[in-house]
């Protein structure tokens, strides 16, 4: 197949368009002035700040809840009712995902009543016939520490205590740590991690399962760690290309790692974070001289639509004549709604009148692009109207 000045042509103003759209999505979602919070995994809500408070609810991941203030010392959170906004309960920072400016909240040292009148906590929202995620039960003997802890959900290992300690790394559900110390004044504990400089880490109290008495640890009061010693800079995750392909791989230039990198932090700043368990991609080519950056090119994505765009392409390799107006209608319903039959269609016209041979068709075209791992098996599934596969 020989990709032609009509086919890059289609790609580049689908690029285009699709980057606009993305630009008018995050100017619109800029507008809103409210901040709110969603627990990273679960989180305690209390009824004054601090881990010695009662503890007055929980709050869990699917729900975001409108942040009515903050302490002026502590790296604590004033939760109010998803409905009303009533105050609901404090939240340890750690343990939640900020949605806005943080700082600009009002202070507060408002405690909240265990039983607040009209105050319900919203339940996390449950996709009718998903499983929830649960931890699988752990067989593992008890750890022969006199006091240590057991992570309860996603954590941050950090350097120092506090949130704005470097974080060395992310502890999963169910790992279990030494404790050897605690902070007098932020609800933090010392533990013992190897891969720090030290051999030692913090964790904050309100996101471990402690058994042991960790006022018999050493108490550490210091609120100085310019001591200690230096990091060394994690290396970059983004960076050229490592498909196989014939010949020699074409440099990167400054300008071309600059618009990676700057797609890279676009990423970063919708809350993809890396070192978590969760999972995304980004591969960015320039046609034209074949120069590549990619990051998690090991993570492979079941029925994406960015597929559509190489449908497009490879309809336009096959029409010779404009397409009349049910064709282009199917075309818009594509591009617009990414409609699963209208791009069904299309790939029954590439195929000539066969979906399948339209499928393996987008793959060589693909290929032929030089991206041998991204491909077409079949059509897209639609119930009960799903092209039947070829004998």
């Amino acid at each position: 197949m020989i990709i032609t000045h009509r086919q890059v042509g289609l790609i580049s103003t689908l690029l285009i368009i699709s980057a606009g759209l993305l630009l008018l999505v995050t100017l619109v979602s800029g507008q809103a002035t409210s901040i709110y919070a969603e627990a990273i995994n679960t989180a305690n809500l209390r009824a004054a700040i601090g881990t010695e408070a009662e503890i007055v609810g929980e709050i869990a991941l699917g729900t975001r809840y409108p942040v009515i203030g903050r302490s002026e010392l502590y790296p604590w959170l004033l939760l109010g009712d998803v409905t009303s906004a009533q105050p609901i309960g404090w939240v340890f920072e750690d343990l939640v995902t900020v949605y806005g400016d943080a700082t600009t909240l009002p202070i507060s040292t408002l405690t909240v009543n265990a039983a607040a009148p009209g105050v319900t906590l919203t339940p996390s929202p449950t996709v009718p016939g998903s499983t929830p995620d649960t931890a699988a039960p752990l067989a593992t003997t008890q750890p022969q520490f006199a006091v240590f802890g057991r992570t309860n959900g996603e954590v941050n290992i950090r350097y120092k205590p506090g949130t704005d300690g470097e974080r060395l790394a992310v502890a999963q559900a169910g790992e279990t740590f030494e404790i050897v110390g605690y902070h007098t004044q932020v609800p933090w504990v010392q533990v013992r991690f190897a891969a720090a400089p030290n051999q030692l880490a913090w964790i904050a109290v309100d996101v471990l399962d402690i058994q042991g008495d960790i006022y018999t640890t050493r108490a550490i009061s210091t609120t100085n760690f310019n001591t200690l010693p230096t990091l060394t800079p994690t290396s970059a995750v983004l960076g050229q290309s490592s498909v196989q392909r014939e010949g020699t791989p074409v440099p990167v230039s400054s300008e071309f790692e600059a618009l990676g990198n700057q797609l890279w932090n676009s990423v970063l700043d919708g809350k993809f974070d890396p070192q978590t368990s969760q999972f995304g991609a980004l591969y960015l080519q320039d046609l034209r001289t074949g120069q590549e950056i990619m990051f998690g090119n090991n993570v492979a994505f079941s029925g994406t639509s960015l597929n559509k765009v190489a449908i497009l392409a490879a309809l336009f390799g096959v029409i010779i004549n404009d397409p009349d107006a049910g064709l282009a209608t199917h075309i818009a319903n594509t591009m617009i709604c990414s409609e699963n039959i209208a791009t069904n269609t299309l790939l029954s016209v590439t195929g000539q009148g066969d979906a399948y041979a339209g499928a393996e068709a987008v793959t060589a075209f693909l290929t032929q692009l030089g991206l041998p791992y991204t491909f077409l098996t079949a059509p897209y599934e639609i119930p009960g109207v799903t092209p039947t596969p070829p004998t």
